[in-house]
């Protein structure tokens, strides 16, 4: 849908270019790689927009927000490649302060996704591990190793 929207843009496809006075040589290969690219992200818009938004809602709410975000920064990213062809600089749009707010949030959804698969602390576990490893004798204990006979032994000459 968008994809086509682009091409018309365009006026023509890859495979339209035949005559070379049109355009340089060199770009001929960037142009046919970048057909086949809108040619995918068309399927990919398609199979979205295939599934239903019940469908959608039963993921859990952290998946729903990286769908949802992934969704936004495509679209964004589709309208600047539009700008960019219309020959309007998209650094100086609305849409370059929107691809960055979307990544903000992107990275924010990171660190929580991070945070949740982040081993949990078993705090008794953690407290008898040092407490073993940093035993020291009781003063009970260190008088009866020190009793008699327990005590260097010495070499008599």
């Amino acid at each position: 849908m968008a994809a086509r929207g682009v091409k018309a843009c365009v006026g023509m496809e890859a495979s339209d270019y035949t005559n070379p006075e049109e355009y340089p040589t060199e770009i001929h290969d960037y142009l046919a790689t970048f057909e086949q690219c809108l040619g995918s992200v068309e399927e990919m818009l398609k199979a979205m927009m295939l599934v239903s938004r019940s469908d959608l809602q039963k993921l859990e709410p952290l998946e729903q927000a990286k769908l949802d975000l992934v969704s936004v920064y495509t679209l964004n990213s589709l309208f600047w490649v539009y700008l960019t062809i219309q020959g309007v600089n998209p650094k100086e749009h609305p849409v370059k302060q929107e691809l960055e707010r979307v990544k903000t949030y992107m990275n924010k959804v990171k660190e929580i996704a991070e945070k949740k698969k982040a081993s949990k602390l078993d705090k008794g576990a953690a407290s008898r591990f040092v407490r073993n490893a940093l035993w020291e004798p009781s003063t009970e204990n260190e008088k009866k190793n020190k009793g008699p006979g327990k005590g260097k032994k010495r070499k008599m000459d």
